[in-house]
């Protein structure tokens, strides 16, 4: 049979990036408790192409995910960019993994288990001239107090719920969940998915002892990120939904060096 694909084009134009998206699959990712988590990702995979050639090979692009899916890791992810570049004859690979990462908290009080799910996301780059690239990217809801608003008010302070969001570069692995850990501890209070009464005075009253404006959350977080020598580059941003506004409140912190 004819492959169109392997036929030349004349337009003489290279094409940065073509390859499947949105693609849902099933995967398993390290779990610091168990060892593999069993989930579903949303992924993009991504090759470059030269000029000459008129089109890709898009079900090359599942057939090598399918190989890697029993684990995602950061030696796995490093495979799957050189065989895109190897078996579709590009020079550069991307791809791009995101989905729901689940850890069991138990409330504070009554020790009452349940999951939270995180949105995490883990990119990839390879061209060919410099080491992989490898970004996670994890995003982590809190709870906020307003110092204002506790500092002026004679009853109580307005909270909201707010997300964190963390990408980091590093020199070796790094935890999921050692990055909710640290976000969880910079916010006014962390959130649970199972709370009884006893537990729900406890966060209410923690909250309202610990309050922070965006601010202190991007800056507290990114002072953690600082002190550590396994950290290349970061970027934190924090955003409250405002429970007296019709608008967030917003703050951003990037540091190190981009690849």
């Amino acid at each position: 049979m004819i492959d169109i694909q392997n036929q030349p084009d004349y337009r003489k134009i290279p094409i940065d990036k073509v390859g499947i998206k949105g693609l849902k699959y099933p995967v398993k990712v390290l779990d610091k408790d168990t060892g593999l988590q069993s989930t579903v990702a949303q992924i993009n995979m991504y090759v470059d192409l030269p000029h000459q050639s008129k089109g890709t090979h898009m079900s090359r692009f599942v057939e090598i995910l399918h190989l890697f899916r029993t684990k995602v890791s950061l030696e796995s992810l490093t495979n799957i960019l050189e065989d895109m570049k190897e078996i579709l004859g590009a020079q550069s690979s991307h791809i791009e993994i995101t989905f729901p990462y689940f850890i069991e908290k138990r409330s504070p009080e009554t020790d009452s288990k349940g999951l939270m799910d995180y949105t995490c996301s883990i990119f990839g780059s390879s061209n060919g001239k410099t080491n992989t690239d490898i970004v996670l990217k994890v995003a982590v809801p809190v709870t906020s107090v307003c110092p204002c608003s506790k500092e002026i008010s004679e009853y109580g302070a307005h909270n909201q719920r707010g997300e964190v969001l963390v990408s980091t570069r590093f020199k070796k692995f790094i935890w999921i969940e050692d990055i909710v850990d640290l976000v969880e501890s910079s916010a006014s209070c962390d959130i649970f998915s199972v709370l009884k009464r006893e537990d729900e005075k406890f966060v209410t009253e923690k909250a309202y002892d610990n309050p922070k404006f965006v601010e202190d959350v991007v800056r507290d977080v990114a002072k953690s990120l600082m002190e550590d020598n396994n950290i290349t580059w970061f970027s934190v941003s924090a955003e409250n939904f405002e429970s007296i506004h019709n608008h967030s409140a917003y703050a951003y912190i990037e540091k190190g060096s981009a690849s």
